[in-house]
């Protein structure tokens, strides 16, 4: 008997995958976790029956969230994730040389300790001497920091439950305020096909704190239509100017991918209300 799993991006759309093997299936006091080994993308991770990461393609996501920040700050040395904890986004700080400290503020201690046991290529930041991990409430965290971070990174889950207060304006000014004079922030908006109202909340919401405001995308192919986007807010630089492109282990960011991930498609400039 052939057994898939599937995510219902939509009410009127699903996203399956035949399943090798079903490794772990819990309740966490915060969501429905669960771990399948699919023939088609590896190991794969899912929140609340949602696709949260593969093996496969972890490093677009994981590289795009943190790369186009990392690289357009010219001193990325405090560098805090949000939710993310998986992993991923904490390995791609932690690499960039100029990184001194990468924060991971995670709620579910369940995501951190099924990616050790299940995701070791993302797992390997939690060890680094550079990582620190923060068992805690994201939202509280940030709003008791004042002046300390250069880049913040959102890595939440869709706007559902209490992720909703990530995608407020009320969060991301606080999240300024957790920065330094400097500082930008990166937040995962969605994708331009099936949550444009996301993409907007998020662009404007950042957009109301952050004097610099711009949407850049990527191709992810287990997420939802496989277009992604990133919202980022600068106080100072723009997000578009590499100042500095570390050479390293990299699958999907290049300097020709951050500068061209910014070119819009004109019916997402449409969805920011940006004239073509």
């Amino acid at each position: 008997m052939d057994l898939w799993v599937t995510e219902y991006q939509t009410p009127s759309l699903g996203f399956t995958c035949k399943v090798k093997e079903t490794l772990a299936v819990e309740q966490t006091p915060f969501q429905f976790l669960s771990v399948v080994d699919t023939e088609q993308f590896g190991k794969m991770l899912l929140l609340d029956g949602m696709v949260m990461t593969t093996e496969k393609d972890e490093h677009i996501y994981h590289e795009m969230i943190a790369q186009i920040a990392l690289n357009s700050h010219p001193h990325p040395e405090q560098v805090l994730v949000i939710g993310g904890g998986d992993g991923g986004a904490l390995r791609e700080v932690i690499r960039h040389p100029l990184v001194q400290k990468g924060t991971l503020v995670e709620i579910d201690e369940r995501v951190v300790e099924s990616s050790k046991k299940f995701f070791p290529d993302l797992a390997c930041s939690f060890a680094s001497p550079k990582a620190e991990v923060i068992i805690a409430d994201g939202i509280d965290y940030v709003k008791s920091q004042t002046n300390q971070f250069d880049i913040i990174l959102i890595d939440s889950t869709e706007p559902v439950g209490p992720a909703v207060q990530l995608f407020l304006p009320e969060f991301y000014q606080a999240a300024y305020s957790a920065l330094k004079a400097d500082g930008m922030i990166v937040a995962q908006s969605e994708s331009p096909f099936f949550n444009a109202d996301v993409i907007k909340m998020v662009y404007d919401g950042i957009g109301s704190a952050f004097p610099v405001t711009k949407l850049y995308l990527a191709n992810v192919p287990t997420y939802p239509s496989g277009l992604w986007s990133f919202t980022v807010g600068s106080k100072q630089y723009d997000p578009e100017t590499i100042l500095s492109a570390p050479e390293g282990p990299k699958k999907y960011y290049t300097k020709d991918v951050h500068q061209a991930a910014f070119k819009l498609p004109a019916f997402v400039k449409a969805i920011i209300g940006l004239d073509e």
